[in-house]
């Protein structure tokens, strides 16, 4: 065995190292001098624990209902109850029903409060003979259709805003009816008080006689004045727009709602014979009826 400098032979610790350098040195052993690194991960949040199998069924079922947030349920409820804009076709029908469209006898302005009834004879031009007649009646705050419209005829020179007597035109504006109706036939069944006219019958139109423009039973009160008893078939029924009552002399009289003989009338109104009974028919005193005469372009007035 060999010596150290100072003579001393080298201890079995000292020659233990010397030989364990030399095998790793030669590369005897099996890793390398330096570890290999190790890949770093991120450590986890919270120590893992051991996790039992989960299985998954085949259909899963919903989930029981989570009652939403006191905000989500007012999100949801205000989303929910805002209404969709109705379609054209639930308007009209809701018109039907419930709130009725816009027609001609809504659009007046000047109706008495008490008026339940209301007959509109409108023209195209105030110089047209041809008209269209509506009855409305009002129901709930609403005006419903009485009937469907009707051709009518008015005055042979139109319609007039200052009718003269003779001129042969029909009065705008919005009047009553008498409390009388007449006619050669028996009463159709008129809710208004009704007089069967016979000989000696007549209406007053002469504007220099005290009763002028009023129903008149002797000698003919001269004049313009009207046979009622021989005027047929136009005076079958009648009821009396009341024009010009109480009157003023000279500007017009006799103006009537009555049965039409097919062409123009001297200012009156004229239907055919089923729609003018129709109306009278319907017509009630109770329901303080108005008559409005004027061109569709004038409608706006009343």
């Amino acid at each position: 065995m060999p010596v150290d400098q100072d003579g001393r032979r080298p201890t079995l610790v000292t020659f233990g190292v010397l030989t364990l350098t030399l095998l790793l040195a030669a590369g005897l052993g099996a890793c390398s001098t330096k570890p290999e690194p190790v890949p770093v991960t991120a450590p986890p949040s919270a120590p893992e624990s051991p996790v039992a199998p989960v299985e998954v069924p085949a259909a899963v079922s919903p989930s029981p209902a989570v009652s939403p947030s006191p905000s989500t349920t007012s999100a949801t409820s205000a989303t929910s109850a805002a209404p969709r804009p109705p379609s054209a076709a639930a308007a009209r029908s809701a018109g039907t029903a419930g709130t009725v469209a816009q027609n001609d006898a809504s659009r007046l302005r000047t109706l008495p409060a008490n008026t339940t009834q209301v007959v509109i004879v409108q023209t195209p031009g105030r110089s047209s003979t041809t008209a269209t007649l509506q009855a409305y009646a009002k129901a709930g705050g609403a005006w419903r259709p009485a009937f469907p419209a009707m051709p009518a005829r008015i005055g042979g020179n139109g319609l007039s805003d200052d009718k003269r007597e003779g001129d042969r035109t029909t009065p705008t504006g919005m009047y009553s009816f008498d409390a009388t109706m007449y006619g050669i036939a028996a009463n159709p069944g008129t809710k208004f008080a009704y007089h069967r006219v016979g000989p000696d019958d007549w209406w007053n139109e002469n504007s220099d006689s005290p009763g002028y423009n009023t129903f008149h039973h002797g000698p003919d009160p001269g004049g313009p004045s009207e046979a009622l008893w021989q005027i047929s078939p136009q005076y079958t029924h009648l009821a009396v727009i009341r024009y010009n009552m109480p009157a003023t002399p000279h500007r017009g009289s006799g103006i009537f709602l009555h049965q039409s003989n097919g062409n123009a009338t001297l200012g009156c109104v004229s239907l055919a014979r089923d729609h003018l009974v129709s109306v009278l028919r319907w017509l009630d005193p109770a329901a303080n009826p108005r008559i409005v005469l004027s061109p569709t372009a004038a409608l706006g007035r009343y």
